[in-house]
């Protein structure tokens, strides 16, 4: 019994006894669509049957969210499933529990600086995505998004022929 409670716990948790950092990512994703959508955590709970606090838990990953749950929040937030694992860094889903063994010696950061320099976590980028559904002309909108991609596109094809000069 010790055995498989200690690996439940390896599951959840890293062996530093920090949360999973793909819960984290899930958890950030959550808060960041909530957001979006001008949801208290009040009201997402309430949705959903739970309470703040359970939200609040998902959210900073220190609680899992299962995947009857991630169903409902989908639902509830109107995205798909995939949304919650989308901009996942690499060193993040290289973290999946399965890695996870008592032999393994992870090291994370203590301030978390990896996690928060994500830039759906911003606040600029939270005001821009409301800025952006806020503009009437839906067509002027496209354009505009089109403009974006195309500049960042410039900035990164002339960071790249800067770098190999």
């Amino acid at each position: 019994m010790t055995a498989e409670i200690s690996r439940k716990t390896c599951r959840s948790k890293t062996p530093s006894g920090q949360p999973n950092p793909i819960d984290i990512h899930v958890g950030n994703r959550i808060r960041l669509r909530r957001t979006l959508l001008g949801l208290s955590q009040e009201k997402l709970a309430s949705l959903l049957g739970l309470t703040f606090q359970q939200i609040q838990k998902y959210e900073k990953g220190l609680n899992r969210v299962g995947a009857s749950r991630l169903w409902d929040i989908s639902k509830v937030l109107e995205a798909p499933i995939s949304f919650f694992y989308e901009d996942m860094d690499q060193d993040v889903a290289n973290q999946s529990p399965r890695t996870f063994n008592v032999e393994t010696n992870l090291s994370f950061n203590e301030d978390n600086t990896e996690f928060n320099s994500d830039p759906m976590l911003r606040a600029e980028t939270i005001e821009l995505v409301k800025a952006y559904y806020k503009i009437p002309n839906r067509k002027a909108a496209k354009y505009l998004f089109e403009l974006m991609v195309a500049l960042s596109k410039t900035t990164t094809e002339t960071e790249t022929e800067n770098k190999t000069e």
